[in-house]
């Protein structure tokens, strides 16, 4: 039922565009870009797995399930625990409200966060981004 009342609202009439806003907004699979992070757009979306990226090119993915800890320290960042794994996000504004209301730690913590890439610290202040990944560690 809700399908068919958000169809009759978006869809074209004649050589009209669609409302590619409103179709976002209501894309469950969709993926915001926040530069450093990806936030997953539908409301009861969650991802099954964190992607880590480094500058170099590694990447590494870690379930969502295993994790056991999330700590978050503003002078150490946030560091997830893992059965014999720790994972260290090292940046600035990791625990910061961006204006859309979406905060890293956050989006961790509800799942919400399918990606992170590091991203340089002058990469950063040069595009005036709230929120950097200057290094992310595993051990």
């Amino acid at each position: 039922m809700g399908d068919d009342v958000l169809e009759r609202f978006t869809r074209r009439v004649g050589n009209a565009p669609a409302l590619p806003s409103v179709l976002a907004e209501h894309d469950p699979d969709g993926v915001e870009d926040y530069a450093s992070f990806g936030w997953l757009r539908g409301v009861r979306e969650r991802a099954l797995m964190l992607e880590l990226r480094k500058l170099d090119g590694r990447v590494m993915a870690v379930g969502y399930a295993w994790l056991e800890r999330v700590e978050y320290e503003p002078e150490a960042g946030i560091t997830l625990v893992l059965p014999g794994l720790t994972v260290k996000i090292k940046g600035s504004a990791l625990n910061t409200a961006l204006p859309s209301g979406v905060r890293l730690l956050e989006g961790i913590l509800r799942h919400r966060v399918p990606w992170i890439a590091e991203s340089g610290r002058a990469d950063a202040l040069h595009e005036q981004r709230a929120v950097t990944i200057e290094r992310v560690e595993w051990e």
